[in-house]
């Protein structure tokens, strides 16, 4: 048994009826032939390309963190090797120094400490042995 359904199309029993919504005047489709599926197409595609918006966002703002990452990093890099080189001149600076080795052996003896440390100390004070002992006990 068939029954006529909405807008006059057959349906036979078992079959699903499709309610079709229609505008207040009743023309139905709007007169675009394809009954409201023309406006879902575009929000489909719309999302789309809203996806595909955020996907090139995210893969630029990648590409930029990477560029100031490689920025930052050649900065740094920069910076220690600069702070290395003036390292290399104070160490030189101070191997010209001339220390006594009775000034020497007294920090040793009194301050109860290396004779690296201790030459250390007399090299930094221009070997001032007042002033190294100073700097020692403070």
């Amino acid at each position: 048994m068939r029954k006529r359904g909405a807008g006059g199309v057959m349906a036979a029993e078992g079959d699903v009826e499709l309610e079709l919504e229609t505008e207040p005047n009743g023309s139905g489709s709007g007169g675009d032939g394809a009954g409201g599926r023309a406006a879902e197409k575009p929000r489909k595609h719309d999302s789309g390309a809203a996806d595909l918006e955020r996907v090139t966002d995210y893969a630029e703002e990648k590409e930029i963190q990477s560029s100031n990452l490689e920025t930052a990093m050649s900065v740094i890099g920069d910076r220690r090797s600069r702070e290395q080189k003036a390292k290399q001149e104070r160490e030189k600076e101070l191997a010209k120094v001339t220390i006594k080795k009775e000034d020497l052996e007294l920090i040793m003896n009194e301050m109860e400490i290396s004779r690296a440390a201790a030459e250390r100390s007399l090299r930094e004070h221009m070997g001032d042995v007042v002033e190294a002992l100073i700097t020692l006990t403070n």
